[in-house]
């Protein structure tokens, strides 16, 4: 009984056994399948970490790039910072010389100012004497006019000279007379005296070629006066002329011509102060 008890399990173990060991062709072909399934994700995985492993690698020397660069920026800005401060230092620096310059030119432009009123009212001091001086022969053409700082006596021909001449009259030296006493009282006044024309050809006055030689010649005359005969210092004056060249009037009318056949006596106050202070 025992033998046949153990012929039997033996029996259903090898049955058993051989039911496990085969499998149907449709399952066999399943698992062969499935294998060739995970061999390939298995080598689209790895090729998936090796592309990876480059992006990684490509990160890191991208990484080390920007790093770099970080650095050299940070360089470049600690050398910014750097000149900024300088410049910011310099800056002040010219700031402050540059306002100390500007209060300087403020006060120079300040005497300057000063001068130049003082200029001005002594100016039209002087004027208002010449022209109380000279009163009396405003009706013979003589004016006293102020213009760009300067004092300007004007006397017509006919107040000094005869028709064509070069010679003072008496009614004249009168005039002029009247005029060396403000001159003398004012010795810082610069004296130019002028000689002016028409525009009409000279004609047989012998010496006197043309309207140049008769304006300089009798800003000669009178200058001549002035310093031989009233004691003015020729130092101070000057005489020139004009010829026909600067009309106060047309030359088309009478009126006009005699208004422009004159003597100006020019008066200018001296500004040695004035140059010393823009010299400066």
């Amino acid at each position: 009984m025992k033998r046949i008890f153990l012929f039997s399990a033996v029996g259903l173990m090898v049955s058993a056994f051989t039911s496990c060991v085969v499998m149907s062709p449709k399952k066999y072909k399943a698992l062969l399948a499935n294998r060739d399934s995970l061999n390939t994700d298995l080598g689209s995985a790895r090729n998936s970490n090796e592309s990876l492993e480059k992006t990684i690698g490509r990160l890191k020397q991208d990484t080390a790039d920007l790093y770099g660069k970080l650095n050299e920026l940070g360089g470049k800005y600690k050398d910014v910072d750097g000149k900024y401060k300088t410049l910011k230092s310099n800056s002040s620096s010219a700031i402050s010389k540059l306002s100390d310059d500007l209060k300087k030119r403020e006060q120079r432009l300040k005497e300057v100012e000063d001068v130049l009123r003082k200029r001005d009212e002594a100016t039209n001091q002087l004027k208002e004497k010449l022209q109380q001086a000279l009163l009396g022969f405003t009706k013979s053409g003589l004016t006293v006019e102020m213009k760009d700082g300067k004092v300007y006596v004007s006397l017509m021909d006919k107040l000094l000279f005869p028709s064509g001449s070069i010679v003072i009259d008496e009614k004249g030296k009168q005039a002029l007379t009247q005029l060396a006493k403000v001159l003398k009282e004012q010795p810082d006044i610069i004296i130019a005296v002028e000689g002016h024309t028409d525009s009409q050809k000279i004609n047989n006055l012998g010496q006197i070629k043309d309207n140049w030689d008769l304006s300089v010649l009798r800003s000669t005359s009178v200058v001549r006066f002035l310093t031989e005969n009233e004691k003015v210092p020729g130092v101070r004056l000057t005489a020139t002329g004009k010829g026909e060249f600067q009309p106060l009037e047309s030359n088309s009318s009478a009126d006009g011509r005699s208004r422009n056949r004159r003597i100006e006596v020019v008066l200018s106050p001296k500004l040695d102060e004035l140059y010393n202070l823009i010299k400066q």
